[in-house]
């Protein structure tokens, strides 16, 4: 969901497996945030929207934090988590009821009391009224609200939201989606294998460090967005986990990655397969732009780390693509440098373009023209041709029969729709039905 700006913000922060992102989900009222039982699943911060009581509010979806921990990627978990805690209004930390507490929770607790923020701590998975018991025991770590919750059921949840956006603004009842037939903002879908700098380049084009970026393959697995606005129009670019082959994805985490990622290109206008200069186009990334082109989603080939090669070997490359890709020539490519910054405006420019096309409309007097062009199948004829919808552009041929057209035929007519009114960057669907 795109972020309304101005909302005060609740911070869910906590130890990795606690159920943060189960008690997200639960929150937003939609399943945003990977979850599961297999520790550190979270890692970027996640953001979603919430109303409760009339009080709309936003929500972060912190990585399991360990304070001390100087590995890479928990030390860049804790680096986010302390951009996210800057901008709290209200932080709730979770704690699980049925362990001990830990070293690393006394840790956390001081870190979150020295902010001199409102904290709330939740103790989770406290699912009868005989377990309510146990949350005494956590006063010990020096919060005066202590709410026994159990995010999987949705227990007590209403009683800390109560306290958690005490104080928040009574917003007015939602208005009405505009009667526009656009969106308010292009939903743009980086895609890609492991490791070819999807996340480098969401942090380029905002401007700012928003996603975790290190050299270990399969650092996002959860999906990242976030909206931004270049000349009046908007933007929101949601950096999703890096697809694998089914053969090669173990981890219950990274298998559920790659269901929400392909849920996410499902969901957006525009995706962006980035791929890596340095290794060339592979079967893997062929796979993935099939995953958009199927979904019917606009999509721009994006060649990134291009820093790292000599520009006579740009047509090669591109020749090198468009063999790998034949289905996709459709495809504008942008070769770019996302760790330099080089090539963003270029990008910018093809997804615009890329966005007028996917929704072009064409008059049926213009493609009935068109029509008396075609050349068909033996036998074959069709009477007249409608355009009932964009996004992607659809088109309607009705026919003597509605016998499916060859593949070669239908390879023909969307050439010339492509010849006569451009549609660049997106698929086109033809839907054959018998004039009755």
């Amino acid at each position: 969901m795109p972020q309304t700006p101005g909302l005060p913000t609740v911070v869910i922060v906590g130890r990795p497996n606690v159920g943060k992102s189960t008690l997200f989900n639960a929150i937003i009222g939609q399943r945003k945030a990977i979850t599961g039982d297999e520790p550190g699943i979270t890692r970027d911060r996640i953001a979603g929207e919430a109303v409760h009581r009339g009080r709309r509010f936003r929500v972060i979806d912190t990585g399991g934090i360990i304070p001390d921990d100087e590995a890479l990627i928990p030390s860049e978990i804790l680096r986010q988590a302390r951009v996210a805690l800057d901008e709290a209004a209200h932080i709730i930390f979770l704690i699980d009821g049925r362990t001990e507490i830990t070293a690393a929770d006394r840790d956390l607790a001081g870190m979150l009391r020295r902010l001199g923020k409102p904290v709330t701590l939740a103790v989770n998975k406290i699912d009868a009224p005989v377990r309510e018991a146990l949350t005494a025991d956590f006063y010990s770590l020096g919060f005066e609200r202590v709410v026994p919750v159990s995010a999987e059921h949705r227990l007590g949840l209403a009683d800390l939201l109560d306290i958690a956006t005490e104080g928040f603004p009574e917003t007015e009842a939602a208005e009405e989606e505009p009667p526009e037939d656009r969106p308010r903002a292009i939903r743009v879908a980086i895609i890609g294998r492991p490791n070819v700098g999807k996340s480098t380049l969401l942090n380029a084009l905002l401007g700012q460090e928003r996603a975790i970026v290190s050299p270990i393959a399969g650092t996002t697995r959860d999906s990242v967005d976030e909206r931004m606005e270049i000349d009046g129009r908007e933007y929101v670019f949601v950096d999703t986990a890096g697809i694998r082959r089914k053969g090669k994805t173990k981890l219950m985490a990274e298998k559920l990655s790659v269901v929400m990622a392909r849920r996410h290109i499902r969901m957006a206008h525009i995706a962006l397969l980035v791929l890596d200069a340095s290794e060339g186009p592979v079967g893997g990334d062929a796979t993935i732009g099939g995953y958009a082109h199927e979904e019917g989603r606009a999509l721009v080939l994006v060649v990134n780390k291009w820093d790292l090669l000599n520009d006579r070997q740009r047509k090669e490359y591109e020749a090198a693509i468009r063999a790998q890709f034949r289905f996709l020539d459709y495809a504008p490519i942008v070769f770019l440098s996302a760790k330099e910054k080089r090539g963003l405006k270029g990008l910018l420019k093809q997804i615009d373009l890329c966005w007028e096309s996917f929704n072009q409309r064409v008059p049926t007097g213009e493609l009935n023209r068109l029509v008396s062009t075609f050349k068909l199948e033996h036998g074959r004829r069709i009477y007249y041709m409608t355009q009932p919808s964009v996004r992607p552009p659809t088109f309607v041929l009705f026919m003597d029969s509605d016998e499916p057209l060859h593949f070669s035929t239908e390879r023909h007519i969307i050439n010339r729709l492509r010849e006569r009114f451009g549609f660049q960057g997106t698929p086109i669907v033809l839907k054959v039905k018998a004039r009755r």
